[in-house]
């Protein structure tokens, strides 16, 4: 739920929801065996709270991941950010302030994504 709320926010962050930025979203939803039924949860919670209580939703939802798992989410979400080419000023604002509160190292974070090649 956590990568959801943050793909969310991260796609949404420069102002354009880029066509390749949506085709990742599909790509992650399958690649990460994101349930319907969990899909269908976060489309709620998109669709009725504002971005700001979908950050802190999405922080605690964090909270309760390994440190693994949280490296796996930052991974996933830079990739997401350099998909549409250009990597916006407010998307890694966004990734980098919440690695941070996350308590992730953001050098970690590029580290994962090396050594795990995540295709997004």
């Amino acid at each position: 739920m956590g990568l959801l709320c943050f793909a969310h926010l991260l796609i949404g962050a420069d102002g354009v929801a880029d066509r390749n930025e949506l085709d990742a979203w599909s790509i992650i939803k399958v690649k990460e065996n994101i349930p319907d039924s969990t899909f269908n949860e976060f489309e709620e919670i998109k669709n009725t709270r504002p971005e700001r209580e979908i950050y802190h939703y999405g922080l605690e939802q964090l909270t309760k991941c390994s440190e693994n798992e949280k490296l796996r989410v930052f991974g996933t979400l830079y990739r997401l950010s350099e998909v549409d080419g250009r990597v916006h000023t407010k998307e890694i604002r966004l990734l980098l302030y919440s690695v941070e509160t996350a308590g992730i190292e953001f050098n970690d974070v590029v580290d994962y994504v090396k050594v795990n090649k995540l295709f997004y």
